[in-house]
């Protein structure tokens, strides 16, 4: 895949994808796409031969392999659902104070722009789904209006779920204070949504309509949550950052360097991926490069991609 900065004279329309499930249309719209980091920093237990044996379908879109870089998206999904129209996680944001995360220190990018692209202005919003409080997933909440964070999306609903909202706030002192950057997410991209009264905090399930649900799915964050679509017969799932990298759906015991409680996520990924190959659920995680989303089946013990092109 071509890196957005590498790629500046690349067509809005070509960061836009879409996918009808049942009733629901289903549009991608990607912030920042590229190398982002080793393959093996981000999932520290899968061994080099894991990338090797597979690099016929890793590379070029999960993986670089000359470089050995794994390669991820920042992407949020949109949801166009029973008259709703409803943000799947929100990226990086504009002008952010990131230490902790360098390559998007004061980030300035196209979000908005895209999003107009594909005919979805920010008060015809519904409802933004933060799947958990990270920098990358909550960053367009909000934008900078004379100096202050204000909500980008006035007339929408904020699903957030609790567990993270209290790990990450105040009451838990930020995240226990190991990281500067959980202060900072919280202070510019969730405190101005609750200080306008438009977050929802959640635990457990939540329906949001007829064809989505939410459900906790802890273990990369406390509150780490999964977003499930029904329709027509058709089936798909939100998983956020319960997957890194295809890597973690051959070998879905080995977590990425960012999952919080190790044991807790290998046990809800094992659990999800279960499902979405019994219900032959489209499983969708937040950062895959390619196509964003994939097909999976059991295989023994294991599991193993379905290659089938659903977009």
């Amino acid at each position: 895949m071509k890196s957005e900065r590498e790629s500046e004279n690349e067509s809005e329309s070509d960061s836009a994808q879409r996918i009808l499930l049942g009733d629901v249309e289903v549009i991608r719209i990607t912030e920042w796409a590229g190398p982002f980091t080793p393959a093996r920093t981000l999932v520290p237990e899968a061994g080099p031969h894991v990338w090797k044996d597979n690099e016929h379908w890793l590379a070029p879109d999960h993986w670089q392999p000359e470089e050995d870089m794994a390669v991820a998206a920042l992407q949020t999904w949109v949801l166009r659902s029973a008259g709703r129209t409803v943000l799947v996680d929100t990226g990086v944001g504009n002008g952010r104070e990131r230490p902790g995360s360098p390559e998007f220190h004061h980030w300035q990018g196209d979000f908005l722009e895209r999003l107009a692209h594909a005919g979805i202005r920010p008060q015809d919003v519904d409802t933004v789904v933060n799947t958990h409080i990270h920098g990358d997933h909550v960053g367009w909440n909000t934008h900078d209006v004379d100096g202050h964070w204000t909500p980008t999306f006035p007339n929408a609903r904020y699903l957030m779920p609790a567990a993270d909202d209290f790990h990450f706030g105040p009451d838990n002192a930020y995240g226990a204070g190991l990281r500067l950057d959980d202060r900072l997410i919280y202070e510019d991209s969730v405190a101005p949504i609750h200080r306008a009264g438009q977050a929802v905090l959640w635990d457990g399930t939540y329906r949001i309509d007829e064809h989505l649900t939410l459900e906790s799915a802890p273990g990369h964050t406390p509150g780490s949550s999964i977003l499930r679509l029904a329709s027509g017969g058709e089936r798909a799932v939100f998983v956020g950052d319960l997957l890194h990298s295809p890597v973690q759906i051959l070998r879905p015991a080995c977590n990425s360097c960012f999952c919080m409680d190790a044991d807790q996520a290998v046990a809800t990924r094992r659990r999800i991926l279960e499902r979405a190959s019994d219900a032959h659920e489209l499983v969708v995680p937040a950062h895959f490069g390619g196509t964003g989303a994939v097909e999976v089946r059991r295989d023994g013990a294991a599991f193993a991609l379905e290659h089938r092109e659903r977009w």
